[in-house]
């Protein structure tokens, strides 16, 4: 392979390519020290390793019965629309709807230049204050949704052996055209050894679905690793972002004085019906920024 070098003040550097050597390269590292190479270097392959550019999404009704399907679904349709405005692809995998056409669960494959990076703090538990439709006495409720991001990478750091999976069959039904309807093309996996399962239903094929579910399920035994590897090493940014768990709350959208607030930064913002339509840019950029707010915990 050909490589190309140039000088630095202070030492050499090696690109892979020629190509690779621009002039924005150059311009970038032609004044720093080796410290400051050593570290945009690192920060450059965390890029590549650590944000990929595919994610699982998964939401999921908690406490509250039908108004917490509703409010899944209408999360679901926020990052939706979000990932409309960042150019991404959307796809659903799995969906599970209730009565009210709300979500039990839902799971969503998000394909797009830094999806994980700017999605990574959005896993937890989200909480809506509101009145529900149904509500005749006018009283104010309080329901849950839970939020999962997994990144999709290409290595994973664990061995998977295969007589730990269990793998069941159904039809899918819905939309697809007759094979998906009269075949059993939906599949679900079961990671026997810690109970993690995996449904995909809109894939066309049974295969197709196959290799879907046991991406998403790796995914999450890829997740399950890392979090036990962070809880040994408990930082500053995990303290000031939290855990990133899905038991955790992190944000509550109060829609009767139109609020959203992000307990983890302790910060507010207002115009529910435009963020509920995709507007969390803001958001999304403060918590990225880790700087903490004065919001009182509600």
């Amino acid at each position: 392979m050909e490589h190309g070098y140039f000088f630095t003040k202070k030492f050499l550097v090696l690109a892979p390519s020629r190509s690779q050597v621009s002039k924005k390269h150059i311009r970038n590292y032609l004044y720093m020290d080796w410290e400051e190479f050593k570290k945009n270097r690192n920060a450059n392959h965390l890029d590549l390793e650590e944000f990929p550019n595919e994610i699982v999404l998964e939401v999921r009704a908690g406490a509250g019965g039908d108004e917490a399907s509703l409010f899944a679904w209408e999360l679901a349709h926020m990052y939706e629309k979000f990932a409309e405005m960042q150019g991404w692809q959307w796809k659903v995998n799995y969906e599970s709807k209730s009565d009210l056409s709300g979500y039990k669960e839902a799971s969503f494959e998000i394909k797009g230049k830094d999806v994980f990076k700017k999605m990574r703090y959005e896993t937890g538990v989200h909480r809506v204050q509101r009145i529900p439709a149904t509500e005749k006495n006018g009283r104010v409720h309080t329901s849950t949704a839970s939020v999962a991001v997994l990144p999709i990478r290409k290595k994973i750091t664990f061995q998977v052996n295969p007589a730990d999976f269990e793998t069941e069959y159904s039809r899918s039904g819905g939309k697809g055209g007759q094979n998906v309807n009269k075949v059993e093309t939906a599949v679900r996996i079961i990671h026997k050894p810690t109970g993690l399962d995996v449904r995909s239903t809109n894939e066309r094929s049974q295969l197709a679905n196959r290799e879907k579910a046991m991406m998403i399920l790796t995914a999450k035994l890829q997740q399950l690793e890392e979090e036990k590897e962070a809880s040994k090493h408990a930082g500053i940014r995990k303290n000031q972002i939290g855990t990133g768990d899905r038991s955790e709350k992190i944000r509550t959208y109060n829609f009767s004085q139109d609020r959203v607030t992000d307990h983890r930064i302790k910060k507010s913002w207002h115009n529910l019906s435009k963020i509920m339509e995709g507007g969390i840019g803001d958001i999304i950029e403060s918590i990225d920024s880790g700087v903490v707010g004065e919001e009182e915990e509600e």
